[in-house]
């Protein structure tokens, strides 16, 4: 066990304060939701019907859906755009180990077994960590517009009004307003990462430039 945790550390405590804050978000969630329905006389209901419900289906894809679009495009935009300074950034001249044809070392020993079979396999690996994070977001974004409109409905059937198609609900302020204001703030913190890791330090973070590193340093001429 202490071996599986020194090799998968990081992933195991983000997975486990992920899971910490889902519960947190389904418990808290399902106690407003009924005092929501107890605020207009409606019945409270189960917690297993409230996790298909579109109240919660919304609230947690419209979310996931900014921030797997935040890391697919931040991904592709490394492969096309420097940053003077900054960490994540290349180099502005010279050869990077990440543009190399991953062809050159089809025979190497150790290569990823799509490597060794090269093809339209290794076309697809190659661009595999982008397709992979706008697949997830794609994914999100579908079920944010499902739960978003079964909310929706929920909501014009408590005032007296028709309810809409999923496709209509696409098409209303109310669906754009709840991803604008998701985007905005990913897009907004992973440039503010980008500009202060040029300024800024942390001692012993592989996301950080080492603390004597001038600040020209990664990206720069």
């Amino acid at each position: 066990m202490r071996r599986i945790f020194r090799e998968n550390g990081l992933s195991l405590v983000m997975f486990g304060l992920f899971a910490l804050s889902f519960c947190g978000q389904i418990v808290t969630g399902y106690r407003t939701f009924n005092h929501d329905q107890q605020d207009h006389n409606q019945p409270e209901t189960t917690l297993g019907h409230y996790l298909t419900s579109g109240h919660f289906v919304e609230a947690t894809f419209e979310n996931w859906e900014s921030e797997f679009l935040q890391m697919g495009v931040y991904v592709l935009l490394t492969v096309f755009l420097r940053q003077k300074g900054a960490h994540d950034s290349k180099k502005f001249d010279g050869p990077e180990p990440v543009d190399a044809d991953p062809n050159d070392a089809r025979v190497q020993p150790g290569v990823p077994w799509p490597v060794r079979r090269g093809g339209w396999i290794l076309k697809i690996y190659q661009h595999s960590l982008t397709l992979a994070l706008f697949g997830l977001f794609a994914l999100a974004f579908s079920l944010h517009a499902l739960g978003g409109a079964r909310e929706y409905n929920t909501q014009q059937k408590e005032h007296g009004s028709e309810p809409i198609s999923t496709v209509k609900f696409l098409g209303t302020s109310e669906f754009w307003f709840q991803s604008f204001q998701n985007w905005q703030s990913e897009f907004l913190s992973i440039g503010t990462l980008v500009v202060l890791s040029i300024f800024l330090r942390q001692k012993g973070s592989p996301e950080s430039k080492s603390v004597a590193s001038p600040h020209s340093d990664t990206g720069g001429d």
